[in-house]
């Protein structure tokens, strides 16, 4: 069966978060380390157009979380936890975050897109000209860079693609630069 296929029988074909039935699609929960339906949420446009689109947040839409935060599966759970956060400021929310409980790896997951963070605790990469960069973004070397732990050096103008950030550090990313993968200093790369 697909993903769609799983996701459809395992919901019931509504929405996992709302309960909704109009155009549904899989959903990816972000950071993706292996795709397929543990990773993956069935949802309606409505809540996958507000996820994706914060600034066209209706808060009222997303009381329904008051019931799919309880989901079994915990990919529910953490878009669930995702949007209780950034929702929190109505009030309601935090009492829902109160009340929901995740596993540490579980909540590791939740938090990895720094969601739930305010935004001055956020770790943001920015690249040469103070451009956000975002996982799975291309860039290109505006220097020479010795590679460690080799005698490579990759030239300016190397375009390193699908980089990763390092969640921890924001002066860092990790990219493939030929056939190695290596770690990256933000402030010689610049976003294509």
């Amino acid at each position: 069966m697909s993903v769609l296929a799983d996701l459809e029988a395992r919901s019931g074909s509504t929405c996992e978060l709302c309960t909704g039935t109009n155009n549904l699609e899989v959903f990816e929960v972000e950071p993706v380390s292996i795709s397929g339906v543990d990773s993956s949420i069935l949802a309606c446009e409505i809540c996958r157009t507000q996820i994706e689109n914060p600034e066209q947040m209706d808060p009222n839409h997303w009381r329904c979380l008051n019931d799919s935060m309880w989901c079994e599966y915990d990919s529910v759970k953490v878009v669930a936890w995702r949007m209780l956060s950034r929702l929190k400021s109505e009030g309601w929310p935090k009492d829902l975050l109160d009340m929901m409980y995740l596993e540490p790896e579980v909540l590791d997951w939740a938090k990895a897109t720094g969601e739930g963070l305010a935004e001055s605790e956020k770790i943001i990469h920015r690249d040469v000209n103070g451009v956000i960069l975002e996982n799975g973004d291309s860039v290109v070397l505006v220097k020479d860079l010795k590679i460690k732990g080799s005698s490579q050096v990759a030239k300016q103008g190397t375009a390193v693609r699908r980089i990763s950030l390092d969640r921890e550090n924001a002066e860092y990313i990790e990219g493939k630069v030929g056939p190695t993968m290596t770690v990256i200093i933000t402030k010689y790369v610049k976003k294509i």
